[in-house]
């Protein structure tokens, strides 16, 4: 049987080799995952419809207290637009947000019957480091991402739109997309898994 055929009819437990993908966005302080802080998460599972093809879910997502002692780089809250300590944030403390995220991808690893979630994002690494630094500094247990396994839509936009550019990839896939939006951590994860969904969506 051809692999179009086969991923077709494939569920999401068996689509990604039993991982759960979630695609992550997070807005930082800086870029040292030990020293900055994170500031913005959002993240959005995906699922199979009866016809294989990938789609989005709810989006969660969360404004994040900077730790204490966190570092904070000027250059990136300029880029950001971000105030960590603008009152009207209504910021949690990270290990509360990744408490809640992670109770929520618990929940749907079980519905989907996915042994792990693998983390989608552009440029992936960056956002996973973050998270990890975060785990590492909230000791948290019960991690449902892959330690090191995450999907790139930067380099899956490479090969399949000749672009690397979250924009220009989007716009390659016919996607529309804002810049004056980007850099929020909801619209940035939902764009992404808008890419990463089309992407999948041609091996259907």
């Amino acid at each position: 049987m051809p692999l179009k055929q086969k991923l077709k009819h494939a569920s999401l437990s068996t689509r990604f080799r039993g991982f759960l993908p979630v695609v992550v966005d997070v807005e930082t302080s800086g870029l040292n995952p030990a020293t900055d802080a994170l500031l913005e998460i959002a993240v959005v599972p995906l699922a199979l419809n009866k016809q294989g093809v990938l789609f989005p879910l709810n989006t969660e997502a969360y404004h994040i207290e900077p730790f204490q002692g966190a570092h904070f780089d000027p250059e990136s809250l300029a880029l950001t637009g971000i105030d960590p300590g603008h009152p009207f944030r209504y910021a949690i403390p990270e290990q509360q947000a990744l408490h809640n995220i992670f109770i929520t991808i618990n929940h749907l690893l079980e519905e989907f019957s996915c042994q792990r979630a693998v983390l989608v994002g552009h440029n992936a690494w960056f956002d996973l480091a973050f998270i990890q630094a975060a785990i590492k500094r909230c000791q948290l247990r019960a991690v449902p991402f892959h330690s090191f396994t995450s999907l790139d839509t930067a380099t899956l936009s490479a090969v399949a739109l000749g672009e690397t550019v979250l924009a220009r990839a989007l716009r390659a896939a016919k996607i529309p997309f804002d810049i004056n939006q980007a850099h929020s951590a909801i619209y940035d994860a939902e764009k992404t898994a808008a890419l990463f969904c089309h992407i999948v969506n041609q091996w259907v």
